[in-house]
């Protein structure tokens, strides 16, 4: 997989890997809480015990080095110079905690960019974003070489919000509006999505 293309365009919005450049920005979407409790974007990479053992500094140093190597672990999105969102992406095989999960088990053995996390910075949230993060991010993910992205987002039941322990993978309704499909739906709130990505050039 050619993961080297470190920026993509859609729209007004910009997306750039999260490296060392890049790592203030990330500090500045995630937030003082690293996202929801402490978390920093670990939670598919770590055993629950190694989450909770590293929640905040430890969990935040965790990251920090994954942006030090290649393939990035995910990429920031950037409305003109803003950031607005944080994305974590990559190949199945490096969210070992997804990979064991009964409930996100692999439906097949098509290999997909998983986009395990779509974090908004608090101020941008409720704003119309998420469908254009994505479209985005899928940009991104089709020029380092992937055929297929695949989500996992919540879909909350009507009249009820997702809180941001759930919300975290996603909001159903945002995947449908970048051009994702349901293709499995493991549980009621839980479907699985699929978008085929154009290869580049």
């Amino acid at each position: 997989m050619n993961t080297r293309s470190d920026q993509a365009a859609s729209g007004s919005l910009t997306v750039k890997e999260l490296s060392k450049k890049t790592w203030s920005d990330f500090e500045a979407v995630l937030g003082k809480n690293g996202g929801a409790r402490g978390c920093w974007c670990m939670h598919w990479r770590l055993s629950i015990a190694e989450w909770t053992e590293g929640k905040g500094e430890g969990n935040k140093q965790a990251m920090s080095r994954l942006a030090q190597r290649e393939p990035a672990p995910g990429v920031l999105v950037y409305e003109d110079d803003t950031p607005v969102a944080w994305c974590s992406l990559g190949p199945r095989s490096a969210f070992p905690r997804l990979e064991r999960s009964p409930l996100l088990a692999n439906i097949d053995d098509e290999p997909v960019c998983a986009i395990t996390c779509v974090f908004v910075q608090r101020k941008h949230r409720g704003s119309g974003l998420l469908p254009a993060i994505l479209e985005a991010v899928c940009e991104y993910a089709a020029a380092a070489g992937y055929t297929t992205a695949e989500g996992y987002p919540i879909e909350p039941r009507d009249g009820k919000r997702a809180g941001a322990d759930t919300a975290m993978t996603g909001i159903a309704s945002a995947f449908l509006g970048a051009g994702f499909s349901e293709v499995a739906r493991p549980r009621g709130d839980r479907p699985i999505m699929r978008r085929k990505l154009r290869a580049a050039g």
